[in-house]
């Protein structure tokens, strides 16, 4: 446990967020009238009286600990705002860098932003992100999700297949979409998230096997996905959704495609995890004709997630992280060492993964 710190954030990913705020320092919010990327906030959140919400202009004066950035245009804006320069040494102030998000372009050779620099420490939020992104010289480690334990309120009255997928229209096959229907031939969808109101038109389903229930608030949500039979994980690429785990600590059993790092967190007894659509289409089929399998596998599904994903270990871990950076530099927190390259010249075609290409997980 390090001592309390004063941390400064942007809201960027709000699940990840809910969880981060929670442990035992003080958390800064660039806040502005008009929210957005630059100044949501709280945006309405419940979270400890811990958090802050700040005016930008008045952070050159903030007495800061630590800069928790989550997307690289950050390291310029916090640098603007704070007047100092971010990193370990005299007059700097340390900063980590949180990667969300699996790598999208040339995988595998995926050069990673900040590979070049070496004194901000890369967290990746899976061990299948700090796999696949080349981080060169910059130090990483890894601090596995933690999730606010939504209860067991799984009921799976609804003989249906609940799904939460953002922008599944834009994202289209990085999100399954296309394999929608054949899910559907199996159970009635019911689809949360946001940006899913053309999804009848672009899947061909009718009212009878989708419904588009959309952007709920997050108990809202909990509360209605777990009364459908099954939680169903289609997405092909993704970092590790964080709806995965809420919905395993509520209790639901799972049908999830064996890709990224789904295959570490989701247990073999907790439902079906597969690359074989055929299989899967099966399985969810077989969970939704029979109740007690699927609360059997449902329980088996919250007492994993409460165990590898609870909220007391993601808090114990990043204050392990946080400590060993503010005392010692982004290589004194524990994780594995950073890898030296020695060979370059292999490396010159590979550009930095632009922001505007790094969807969130």
């Amino acid at each position: 446990m390090t001592g309390r710190l004063t941390i400064l954030l942007w809201h960027v990913h709000g699940g990840w967020t809910d969880a981060f705020v929670r442990g035992d320092h003080e958390y800064l919010l660039p806040t502005t009238r008009e929210g957005g990327a630059w100044g949501l906030g709280r945006a309405g959140r419940d979270w400890p009286d811990s958090v802050t919400e700040v005016a930008p202009e008045s952070l050159h004066d903030a007495d800061v600990d630590l800069v928790v950035l989550q997307r690289t245009e950050e390291l310029a804006e916090a640098e603007r705002l704070l007047g100092r320069p971010l990193g370990h040494g005299p007059g700097r102030v340390p900063a980590v860098f949180v990667e969300h998000n699996a790598p999208r372009v040339a995988v595998p050779d995926s050069r990673h932003p900040l590979a070049e620099r070496d004194d901000v420490l890369v967290v990746h939020v899976t061990h299948f992100n700090a796999l696949f992104w080349d981080c060169g010289d910059a130090p990483t480690t890894v601090v596995e999700h933690g999730v606010v334990d939504p209860g067991p309120l799984y009921t799976g009255e609804l003989a249906r297949l609940g799904v939460v997928v953002n922008d599944p229209v834009r994202r289209g096959r990085v999100t399954g979409t296309d394999l929608l229907p054949s899910f559907a031939a199996a159970a009635p969808l019911d689809v949360f998230g946001m940006g899913a109101d053309d999804l009848p038109r672009v899947t061909g389903l009718g009212p009878d096997r989708l419904e588009v229930v959309g952007d709920l608030p997050t108990r809202e949500l909990h509360r209605r996905l777990a009364r459908c039979r099954v939680y169903l994980h289609p997405i092909r690429w993704t970092s590790l959704g964080l709806s995965l785990i809420e919905a395993m600590q509520a209790g639901m059993p799972v049908v999830a495609l064996a890709t990224t790092e789904a295959l570490r967190a989701v247990p073999p007894d907790a439902g079906a995890l597969s690359t074989d659509l055929d299989e899967l289409v099966r399985a969810a089929r077989e969970l939704i004709a029979d109740p007690d399998a699927a609360r059997a596998a449902g329980e088996a599904a919250r007492t994993h997630a409460l165990e590898r994903f609870g909220l007391a270990r993601f808090l114990t871990d990043w204050d392990a992280v946080l400590g060993g950076v503010v005392a010692g530099g982004p290589r004194a927190a524990p994780g594995r060492p950073p890898r030296r390259r020695t060979d370059r010249l292999d490396r010159t075609d590979r550009p930095a993964i632009p922001a505007t290409e790094r969807t969130p997980a």
